[in-house]
């Protein structure tokens, strides 16, 4: 199952090399989306939020969250987000260099959906996406924007 319509994913990313080298990844994935970046986890509860210059932001259906940024952390915004009633069932998938297992326990505490190691080589990256992209936009359903 393609999707129709785009899928609105927020890439909450602070190294410059990883956003384009995942914007990359996804161009080559193709299935229908828009990226959207935070660079910071600020930043993102201010998209989240559509506060400031994100007025306008669309929901996301999926948030590709980094751990380890300026200001606050992938963890920090994890801890904020499953408690927030507007934004908890918004899918979060941790996707960050760490493979300590303090990091990965704790973001699956802190109630992450999934939790992906960043790979070594760019070839490796775009299959782990166009995995992500599978499952998440062709085989799991997503929680609607709206409560039915």
């Amino acid at each position: 199952m393609t999707p129709t319509k785009p899928i609105e994913i927020l890439l909450v990313e602070d190294n410059p090399a990883d956003i384009l080298l995942t914007e990359e990844a996804f161009g080559e994935a193709h299935f229908p989306h828009r990226l959207h970046i935070a660079r910071d986890g600020v930043d993102a509860l201010a998209f989240l939020r559509r506060e400031g210059p994100y007025a306008g932001a669309a929901t996301p259906d999926v948030i590709l969250l980094d751990l380890n940024m300026p200001r606050m952390g992938g963890l920090e915004v994890l801890d904020v987000l499953k408690v927030d009633d507007a934004l908890r069932n918004i899918p979060v998938v941790v996707l960050t260099t760490s493979r300590a297992e303090s990091d990965i326990w704790r973001s699956y505490n802190l109630h992450a959906n999934a939790y992906i190691p960043k790979p070594v080589t760019i070839s490796e990256f775009v299959e782990v996406i166009k995995s992500f992209g599978t499952f998440w936009f062709a085989t799991a359903a997503l929680s609607p924007k709206e409560r039915p």
